[in-house]
């Protein structure tokens, strides 16, 4: 049995630049995101699995409105809400992934249900929800997931090409993904992500969350990845398997993996964002090349942090 445990989330990354936001909504960030962490954590504690721990934790942060995913999530250039989200069995490399969805309260427990009940890894739209339905899901209104600040977002570039990646330097608001990676006490990793993908998005766009080895990845054998970004540059790099593989086949640690890809490959590609990574014997990583990522860890030797900036 590992006697080192940890769970490691994320609410996204960007231009979170200090100063910009009130301090009452700092406070609001850093309570959301120890609540997500404690959640999952107190999982960890009670020998619950690192699959549990990720939903649970992942759960909580789609069910505040101050992240985009869930509840927060923003709205479309049709001014309607689709969601994506991804979770991974680092043990079995077992996926679940469900894209373009609308109505569902956690997307992230219907990736694990497309997982575990269906012989699928990935569902979209329509069909997603049918499947959703069939096993006793109900859709929430429209008017759980209106948030006015998501509005104000989109009615002022609703009528424009411009779509907004959460997390533009325009306004101090609710930035990117959330994500959750954890390492149980067997020494099994998992990785979950949730998002509500960009703002005036069109055309069913979908970011690198859902996708397996772009924003998601876990394998007992290297790591459990969760990315949060620019999605467009994350699916070219496949982010979260780059990850995995400069440890599999270079040898490098978890820390030197996550870094080389966030402050050098993603760079050269164009790309911004982070991710948060974690590995079998419970140490953690989360590497961000912009001015900020909501993050928060915590691992069963004392250490905890929960951060917003560039430290």
């Amino acid at each position: 049995m590992n006697t080192k445990f940890s769970l490691v989330i994320h609410g996204g990354a960007g231009t979170l630049v200090k100063g910009l936001m009130t301090p009452e909504k700092e406070e609001q960030y850093k309570t959301a995101l120890n609540e997500a962490l404690e959640k999952g954590y107190s999982v960890l504690e009670n020998n619950g699995t690192a699959m549990e721990a990720v939903e649970i934790a992942v759960n909580h942060l789609e069910d505040s409105p101050l992240f985009n995913a869930g509840k927060g999530s923003v709205f479309t250039n049709d001014g309607t809400h689709e969601m994506d989200a991804a979770i991974m069995d680092g043990k079995t490399l077992d996926a679940g992934a469900v894209s373009l969805i609308t109505g569902i309260k956690n997307p992230i427990s219907l990736a694990r249900d497309i997982m575990e009940k269906t012989d699928h890894v990935f569902l979209a739209g329509e069909g997603a929800l049918r499947f959703a339905k069939s096993i006793g899901y109900s859709l929430e209104s429209p008017d759980y997931f209106y948030d006015e600040h998501r509005y104000q977002q989109w009615q002022n570039i609703k009528d424009s090409d411009t779509f907004q990646l959460d997390h533009s330097m325009k306004k101090e608001g609710k930035f990117g993904t959330v994500g959750a990676v954890a390492c149980d006490k067997n020494g099994n990793i998992a990785a979950a992500t949730s998002t509500g993908g960009m703002t005036n998005k069109r055309w069913g766009r979908v970011g690198d969350s859902p996708m397996v080895g772009c924003g998601t990845y876990a394998n007992n054998k290297t790591c459990a990845v969760s990315c949060t970004g620019s999605g467009e540059f994350f699916i070219r790099g496949v982010v979260a398997y780059d990850v995995s593989c400069l440890m599999e086949y270079k040898g490098m640690s978890l820390e030197e993996a996550a870094s080389e890809v966030i402050h050098k490959r993603v760079l050269e590609i164009g790309g911004d964002g982070g991710l948060i990574a974690i590995d079998a014997n419970g140490n953690v990583a989360m590497p961000f090349n912009t001015e900020g990522m909501y993050r928060a860890f915590k691992t069963s030797e004392g250490k905890k942090e929960i951060g917003i900036y560039k430290v």
